[in-house]
């Protein structure tokens, strides 16, 4: 069974290298791809320093982007379990295995890991925490409980990699809609508790107008989302 770790990477050359040393000593059976999504800094350097892959944009094209690109390569690659964590240290690399272990043993396709099931002491900012409880009920309109819909920490089968690196991924900002998507494809979705804490430097998606942009960016796609008919035809 072929297993990677696919890492979307953005100006991370202080961080890059600790968290790989920790996934090589935490998952040494995973192949490490680093997604280099046009960094300034030393990011791809450090990174095959540190003996992981590295794929290269030329530059910024978003987080959605450099999450395909992973996956395009490990679908290509034959990967059949694939875990995806931040490049900052937010995720515990030593927390993955549980994540993987239910795409493992073919029980789920897609696991999250999330920071809202009673382990740990992550807090979310009021403004946050209110647009998670939006997208919460949302989904549960759809039949599909997530407490942490936002975690970029999950593990992957091949059926979602078939999913996901087709045209309707997001290049910006891959959450709910995504979620909804794989949920209305039949793909088996579930949770894991996990540890996390706050990102080391602020988030861009927290600043300005990008929150305003975000929701309504986001509404928009899980009403694009809700309207395709379902496909049942992978369950």
């Amino acid at each position: 069974m072929k297993r990677l770790v696919v890492i979307p990477a953005f100006d991370e050359a202080e961080r890059i290298g600790a968290v790989i040393e920790c996934v090589r000593r935490c998952l040494p059976e995973f192949e490490i791809v680093v997604v280099d999504d046009g960094s300034r800094d030393a990011t791809a350097a450090v990174a095959r320093a540190a003996g992981a892959r590295v794929l290269r944009h030329p530059f910024n094209l978003g987080y959605g982007s450099a999450l395909q690109t992973g996956y395009k390569f490990a679908h290509r690659a034959g990967a059949e379990v694939v875990v995806q964590m931040d490049a900052d240290g937010q995720h515990d690399p030593a927390e993955a295995r549980a994540l993987a272990a239910p795409v493992e043993a073919g029980e789920l396709d897609l696991v999250i890991g999330s920071r809202f099931l009673g382990v740990g002491d992550y807090q979310m900012e009021p403004l946050r925490n209110a647009g998670r409880a939006l997208f919460r009920g949302i989904l549960r309109g759809f039949a599909l409980r997530v407490s942490d819909p936002t975690s970029g920490f999950q593990a992957l089968s091949r059926r979602v990699l078939e999913l996901y690196v087709g045209d309707a991924f997001p290049a910006d900002y891959p959450d709910v809609d995504v979620l909804l998507i794989a949920h209305r494809h039949g793909l088996r979705i579930g949770e894991r508790p996990v540890h996390m804490t706050a990102s080391p430097r602020a988030s861009l998606l927290h600043s300005g107008l990008a929150p305003v942009y975000y929701v309504y960016k986001m509404l928009l796609s899980v009403w694009a989302a809700s309207a395709r008919p379902r496909d049942r035809r992978s369950a």
